[in-house]
This record gives structure tokens, sequence and C-alpha cells, in this order.
């Protein structure tokens, strides 16, 4: 495999310079360092073909020389570096943002200039069904009047047919957070559909929705494998997000519980599951670890509690909440084997013991990995 001609700038892919054989060694060997004292590290799970896996693709728009170009942030820092197409990128990506940087260029639409505050195209934001193949376009602007709005749209999907829908969001701050709070269909119906573990899921523009779903349907499926289920458990799904985790294993329980604080993450949970006629899962706006605290405090339990926190890993009070349930199975899918390492140790000590432990790489040519953990409540 040819080496990447943006890796020594981009910074993206730390691994790009390993085969991806040794790259998964790597990883191996790094989450047996951090978490072979709790069990046997089972083999990483790998992919086929590692490239071009993923399907959210986002660019930064800047003028050089008084051109349009598109790329990618260099690692810690605000600096875009140059990319006219990724090897880890859906392969729609790049002939869309070489669409939109020709538009920007012959109907005057300036990007947006951090140092200088003008302009008015700040990124692109490309998500495209694994499954369904549909492709949205999300435009994000700062405020103001889109000059030639109806041209640049009706060009950009004269080029590109393929495209679903086209999405306006306005990102007036001066900020690292990519996407604003405001949005404007231009095109289509604003969302896309796509389908992972036999369920059909919608992604609007600000929805979590996991980036490699090869990947995903091989974690989620370890996730639902681990939590054991006959059809007679109840199930809390923490830190549930549009339900993805929670929904895939409501077949083979008796209730879900999606706990998640974000709101419009619950708006899409329950969407989801009223689009695929799933009737034993309910959603709440709630902190996790409140709710699990106030189940306690009832009297109320869980058979299996599945936890799929953010990078940062649980905070104590979750984790205190979680061993007060005292569920009869964790699962526990993390994005971060330091905090996981962490986790567990609190969760052993805790009551708890782990019985498996199961690596997949999302990540190719990068060094994050993933881990469904399986844990079981000790024998009082």
């Amino acid at each position: 495999m040819l080496p990447c001609p943006y890796t020594k700038k981009c910074g993206g892919c730390s691994l790009q310079n390993l085969p991806y054989e040794e790259q998964l060694h790597l990883k191996q060997a790094k989450l047996i360092k951090l978490l072979g004292r709790f069990g046997r590290v089972e083999e990483i799970i790998g992919m086929e073909d590692p490239t071009h896996y993923r399907n959210k693709i986002q660019a930064a728009f800047r003028s050089k020389s008084g051109k349009v170009v598109s790329g990618v942030y260099q690692s810690a820092s605000r600096r875009i570096v140059e990319v006219e197409s990724c090897m880890l990128e859906d392969e729609c990506a790049a002939p869309i943002l070489a669409t939109v940087r020709k538009l920007c260029a012959s109907m005057k639409t300036r990007p947006y200039d951090l140092e200088s505050g003008q302009g008015f195209l700040r990124h692109v934001l490309i998500r495209k069904g694994f499954v369904s193949g549909e492709i949205m376009v999300v435009l994000v602007t700062t405020k103001g009047e889109f000059r030639s709005e109806r041209s640049f749209i009706n060009e950009l999907l004269r080029r590109h047919p393929e495209i679903t829908t086209v999405v306006r969001n306005i990102n007036p701050t001066d900020t690292a957070l990519f996407l604003g709070s405001e949005s404007h269909i231009l095109h289509g119906e604003g969302y896309i559909t796509d389908r992972l573990c036999g369920l059909e899921f919608r992604i609007s523009p600000r929805s979590f929705y996991q980036v490699n779903p090869i990947q995903t349907e091989v974690l989620y499926g370890k996730a639902k494998e681990f939590a054991g289920l006959t059809g007679q458990e109840t199930v809390i799904d923490a830190y549930c997000g549009t339900g993805t985790i929670g929904l895939t294993v409501a077949s083979g329980a008796r209730e879900v519980i999606g706990v998640e604080v974000n709101k419009d993450a619950v708006a899409d949970a329950v969407e989801n599951a009223q689009r695929n006629g799933i009737t034993n899962a309910v959603f709440h706006a709630a902190d996790a670890g409140e709710f699990m605290e106030a189940m306690a405090a009832k009297g109320h339990t869980a058979d299996v509690v599945i936890t799929d926190p953010p990078r940062a890993g649980c905070s104590g009070k979750f984790l205190h909440s979680l061993m007060k349930l005292a569920p009869k199975r964790i699962v526990y899918v993390s994005c971060n084997p330091e905090t996981l390492a962490r986790d567990l140790y609190t969760l052993t000590k805790g009551g708890y013991k782990v019985r498996r432990i199961q690596p997949v790489d999302m990540f190719p040519f990068t060094s994050h990995v993933e881990c469904a953990v399986s844990l079981e409540r000790k024998a009082p």
C-alpha cells in the first residue's frame, strides 16, 4: 500500500508508517499491557480492507494565493492542511469537495478567513449511508445572505445527482465547534437514513453515528453477545446517544431503558425506535448516574447495564451509582483503553469480575481502538 502523501503534514494517521498487520499487533500489545491484569485480551478484530471506511467527512475551506482550497485541521492546531483526497474517507467525498471548491471560485463565494474574520464558507460536512447510499452535504457558513444560493445548489446537484439532501448550517462563532445550532434545508429532507445491525436509523447533521459502519456492526454484535440476553432482562443503555446500541439489543430483552443527557439525541432515539417498530424501548433525557441512583433508591434494579461513555470514560459518580444499582452484568464499550483500565479497576474492586475483553479496530491507521468488555457481579 502506498503511503499517504499528506502523512507528515496532516498527522491524522499516526500509524501510516506501519503495514496494517503490524498496526493490529501494536494495538494488541498496548491493550494487553493496559488490560491484561483483568483477564485475557482476545485477538483484535481488524478489517479486510482498512481504507475508505469513514462515512463522515469534514473539510475546512480557505483561500490560498487567490485559490479556493479545502483540507483538514492539522493535529493539535487550527492550521489547515490542503488535502484533495483521503485514503480513510468514503470515495464519494473527494469529487463533491472538488466541485464545491470550483463553485466557490466561479460564484464568488469566499471561504472564511480565521485571522480576518471575513468570508462565508467555513466547512463542508458529508455523510453517506453505507447501506442506503444516501448522501448528505452540509455547507457550514457564517451569518448573512447566501448569494447565488439557488444557482450554487442547482449546479452542485447537476454535477452530483447522487446527493440526496443539502443543508446550510450557520456557525457564527470563532470556536473549535464544527457545527452551529441553526440549520436550513436547501434540498431534500435534511437527513439521510442508513441500516445498521438490521435496523434503520435517521442521521441528521448533528446526529452521533459511528463513522465506520462495518466495524460498528462487529462491535455492537459483541456488545449484544456479552449482554447474554434471554428475552427476560431489563437493560439500561447508559450514554445511549441516538439509541443505536439499545435498539440493537432490544429484540433479545424484555425492556430497554435508554438514558442520555442530550435532549436532541433522545428525540432521535425515540424517532429511531418508532421507525423500526420497537415498542419495548423507552428513552429518558437525564444524567445516567442520577437516573440509576434514583432507581436504586426505589428498590429497583436492572439485569444488564450497557455503557458507552466518551473518551474521558465514566465519572466516579456514575460508577458509584452503577455499583449501587448492582446489575448482574455490565457491558462496557470503550473508545479509550486508558480510561477503560481505570474504570475496570474501580468496578473489579466494587464486586465485579471481568469475563471477556474484545478489541475491535474501528480506526485503522490511527492509534485509536475500541473494546467491548463483559463483567459479571461476583457472588456475595
